[in-house]
């Protein structure tokens, strides 16, 4: 049975998924943060980073932290091109208060970069993670970003990345690149039933109809 561990990087998560002898780290966080999230892979023997998008806040880390502890990267191929740079894929909000977090996003879109890696595992719709210890499969959830995934752990915790959003109360995506995938991605978490959802943003709660 695995356990999650939420590490706070200020107003982004990353998540630890520990079996008790092995883990994956999903997201990576802001250069800030790399000693905190490093000191955090190395406690929970960590096998793989899953990135669940590639915006700098979730992906800055990842090739410090792969090349420090020898480690793949996995990611969905649809997010490659956030790699060069995170306006490649255009954002947009329908609320103000998405509209205040878009207009800061992109405030630090236009100042940060992710130092340039390939990743090394190419992650798709019911891909299962046993290999790396772990009885988790993964989910595409596009709409936040082209290539955005979540993780769907032994059927109780479900990380879900950006795909859904808890910064100032749980919601559907408040910035998205394609808002009807989006909101059928959010379908998607809604119809996995019973589970703890976890955020890139925000504390977790359970799983919700999240679509009205």
């Amino acid at each position: 049975m695995s356990k999650i561990h939420r590490i706070k990087c200020g107003n982004v998560n990353c998540h630890i998924i520990d079996n008790g002898t092995s883990g994956i780290l999903v997201d990576t966080g802001k250069k800030e943060f790399l000693d905190k999230v490093m000191e955090a892979c190395r406690s929970y023997n960590v096998k793989l980073i899953i990135l669940t998008h590639a915006h700098f806040d979730h992906a800055e880390n990842a090739v410090r932290i792969s090349d420090t502890l020898g480690i793949p990267i996995g990611m969905n191929e649809n997010d490659r091109n956030l790699i060069q740079s995170n306006s490649n894929q255009s954002l947009s909000a329908a609320t103000i208060l998405g509209k205040i977090v878009l207009s800061a996003s992109l405030r630090e879109f236009s100042v940060r970069s992710i130092p340039e890696f390939k990743p090394d595992v190419l992650l798709h719709n019911d891909d299962r993670l046993d290999d790396y210890g772990i009885d988790a499969r993964i989910l595409s959830l596009p709409g936040h970003t082209d290539g955005s995934i979540g993780i769907d752990v032994d059927g109780k915790h479900f990380i879900a990345g950006d795909a859904l959003m808890n910064m100032f109360y749980p919601t559907v995506s408040m910035l998205y690149h394609n808002k009807d995938s989006m909101l059928e991605s959010a379908r998607k978490i809604s119809n996995i039933g019973n589970r703890i959802i976890y955020f890139g943003h925000g504390k977790p709660v359970l799983n919700k109809n999240w679509v009205k």
